[in-house]
């Protein structure tokens, strides 16, 4: 029988020992991570995007005081990567980066600059010149972390026929449209949240019809009801991420959702831990599972396997990947004793 393998990229913070982007194997049948090494070396790759066809990788960049966007090649048979070209701005480099369905566009989301950037694709996978760009103004009630707008993360609505951003610094989900790489704002579909809740990423239920907030500031998750053929969405849920003993500061890190859309994790950084919900696969609501406290620190971010029999977990300030497996009936995770270095990794993405 033939080892079950996922290959997986992990983007990283490149002070210290960090070389850049790495790539390791996840061996499901032998249930262990292996070949962990570097797969190009770049300047504070945090996180990555793959296309859907695995051809290529793009990854927020940083050279000195610029920062952009880097395209890579994907080598279907070593799966290192080729440098294709970069794009750089002046000014604090973005946190985020995403890929349109289609493979014409990306966009990246800048938290310092509050800026959402469109680029063209080329037909090797390079990025072409920017082409539109906007940038979010304004402030939240939090004066330390909401002293101007932040965009911390983009996605498409399932339909891939509009864009949103999360807005960290303004509390609020805001909708575009994006034709011929021209980003107009849809300010009626766009709502604003709980103020000072600090929303970070965004997550869609599987069926469409449900979209998950995590928020930074208040560790919470939002529960919105999405309206397919009206676009637009309402805020029907806000829920702790948080066991009720909780009394360390804590903050939200990533959210992700399983495959059949019965459960919901977050990580928490602070109360290192991974919290699990069971998902109402009818009203889209969640009920608080369990929480599972980490061996390491500062839960950036986690993935699901693409067979979604398990998690890993990339911790920031212990430099540190480590393994669970998913218990697919109950959502529940195991730890099983594996943890693998990699210098202060930030996102993890699996092959298509």
């Amino acid at each position: 029988m033939r080892d079950e393998k996922y290959i997986a990229y992990v983007g990283t913070y490149t002070y210290g020992e960090s070389k850049g982007i790495y790539k390791f194997i996840l061996n499901e049948t032998k249930c262990c991570i292996e070949n962990i090494e570097p797969a190009c070396e770049l300047g504070f790759p945090t996180y990555l995007s793959i296309n859907k066809d695995n051809t290529n990788l793009y990854s927020v960049v940083k050279d000195g005081e610029k920062g952009g966007l880097a395209s890579f090649e994907i080598n279907p048979d070593t799966y290192k990567l080729k440098p294709l070209n970069c794009s750089f701005t002046e000014g604090k480099s973005p946190c985020h980066v995403v890929i349109d369905k289609q493979n014409n566009y990306v966009l990246t989301s800048n938290y310092h600059k509050a800026e959402l950037i469109s680029y063209k694709i080329a037909s090797d996978g390079s990025i072409e010149s920017p082409l539109d760009a906007v940038i979010h103004t304004g402030s939240g009630p939090n004066k330390l972390r909401q002293e101007n707008a932040h965009i911390h993360f983009a996605n498409f609505t399932p339909d891939g026929n509009s864009l949103y951003t999360i807005d960290l610094g303004l509390d609020k989900l805001s909708v575009y449209s994006l034709k011929d790489g021209k980003l107009i704002e849809l300010s009626d579909k766009s709502i604003t949240l709980k103020p000072g809740c600090g929303p970070r990423h965004m997550e869609f239920h599987p069926n469409g019809n449900f979209a998950y907030i995590i928020t930074e500031l208040t560790s919470e998750v939002i529960t919105l009801k999405y309206d397919k053929s009206k676009n637009s969405f309402e805020v029907i849920q806000y829920i702790s991420m948080l066991p009720v003993d909780c009394s360390v500061e804590s903050a939200g890190g990533a959210i992700h959702i399983s495959a059949d859309g019965n459960y919901l994790y977050t990580s928490n950084r602070g109360y290192d831990s991974i919290t699990v919900f069971n998902v109402n696969s009818d009203s889209g609501e969640l009920n608080f599972s369990s929480n599972i406290k980490l061996i390491g620190k500062s839960p950036r971010d986690f993935s699901i396997s693409p067979s979604g029999k398990f998690l890993i977990v990339s911790n920031q300030d212990t430099n540190n990947i480590e393994l669970y497996s998913v218990n697919k009936s109950t959502g529940e995770l195991e730890y099983l004793n594996i943890s693998e270095y990699i210098p202060n990794p930030v996102c993890i993405k699996f092959l298509n």
